[in-house]
């Protein structure tokens, strides 16, 4: 081995993760929110599923009305679920929208690893 190039088969990798939480995607203009008719919808998806009905129901119920979705087709039962289900996570971020989160750094560890 004395006058061989020796390469080393392993090698030391200091090991760690980072996980850092944003609200700087949130936009600063006032475009923020939903539109009249958004929320009208919205408010009337609310109120049915309060009252009982189920998403698919309630997709008919609006097809019958010939309210249309924000892209312009009809309701499907999936459309109503994700309508109540974004409204909620929408409200929660924008709530947290001035907190600042602390960055998390997991435990060091210093690991062979095959190169």
């Amino acid at each position: 081995m004395s006058g061989e190039n020796f390469e080393p088969k392993y090698a030391n990798f200091l090991c760690f993760v980072v996980s850092v939480q944003t609200n700087k995607l949130i936009s600063k203009r006032g475009g923020i929110g939903y539109s009249k008719s958004q929320k009208e919808t919205h408010d009337l998806i609310k109120s049915l599923h309060k009252s009982g009905l189920g998403y698919r129901k309630i997709a008919n119920y609006l097809n019958s009305k010939n309210i249309k979705t924000y892209t312009g087709k009809l309701w499907k039962g999936n459309n109503v679920h994700s309508i109540l289900k974004r409204y909620t996570e929408r409200e929660y971020r924008l709530s947290q929208k001035e907190e600042i989160a602390k960055p998390e750094i997991s435990k060091f560890e210093v690991r062979w690893e095959k190169i």
